[in-house]
């Protein structure tokens, strides 16, 4: 059974930077399949990733790529089984590789990349993916102050802001009470498929909650989401144009290897 994420860039500054899907991983029983996507070509200032130099090839390795394995913390760290915690892990039972990175993100707090999985459809047939809130750091204090009231399981509110001039396709996470007040905002890279979401079944029907708050972690993991929504007839998840690899190839004899 295989197992696929993308990697997501951001260009510019964490401030106004613009984040994008640039390559996808997909993992089979003979290893791992590197691919950049269109989103490495469209995105302005990117630079293809040490070892990995040309857009147009296909990479292929027998273990997780160093870019990303370096993402993931050794089991020696003392902060490791805190790390697994926040992101919603049994620390006594490590999880596989691409399943920590596909909640972690492989984030680190000073560089621009962050890894996303896939969404598959559930046992119910709905729509679910898991993800770290963007933009808490530009929250004022009263949104910090309030942070430490949500639990896990508590309701979130969900607004398309369409006049955002940064980023008109942008989905702001709300507080669900009646000041709805902003949090901060759903991964631009993920935002094209819940407005698509929304379209097909209204935003009363999409299902986003607190899957965790994690008090003591950095301010890029201290909240984790969970999105749920009916999975409309017809729908592909990430099929946007920047998702779509720039050169196809699945077998490892006609890609590069990487050791």
């Amino acid at each position: 059974m295989s197992t696929s994420i993308f990697i997501a860039w951001r260009s510019g500054t964490p401030e106004q930077g613009e984040w994008s899907p640039v390559a996808r991983l997909d993992r089979g029983g003979d290893g791992y399949r590197f691919v950049y996507t269109q989103g490495a070509r469209m995105l302005a200032g990117f630079r293809p990733f040490p070892g990995l130099p040309d857009l147009g090839e296909v990479y292929w390795s027998n273990e997780l790529f160093p870019m990303l394995a370096n993402r993931l913390l050794s089991r020696s760290r003392p902060e490791y089984e805190a790390w697994l915690t926040w992101g919603g892990f049994d620390p006594h039972h490590s999880p596989e590789p691409l399943a920590v990175l596909s909640v972690t993100g492989g984030i680190r707090q000073t560089d621009a990349l962050e890894v996303f999985p896939s969404p598959t459809p559930d046992a119910q047939g709905n729509y679910l993916t898991r993800f770290f809130l963007h933009g808490l750091r530009h929250a004022g204090p009263e949104v910090h102050e309030r942070l430490v009231e949500l639990k896990a399981g508590a309701t979130l509110g969900l607004e398309l802001e369409d006049d955002n001039i940064r980023d008109p396709r942008a989905v702001a996470v709300l507080f669900n009470d009646s000041l709805r007040m902003r949090l901060g905002y759903v991964p631009r890279y993920l935002a094209r498929d819940a407005r698509t979401l929304i379209e097909h079944a209204g935003i009363e029907a999409i299902d986003l909650q607190v899957a965790r708050i994690n008090p003591s972690a950095p301010l890029q993991m201290r909240m984790l989401c969970r999105l749920s929504a009916p999975w409309p007839a017809g729908f592909a998840p990430c099929t946007a144009p920047e998702f779509q690899p720039i050169v196809a190839g699945n077998a490892p004899e006609n890609a590069a290897h990487v050791a």
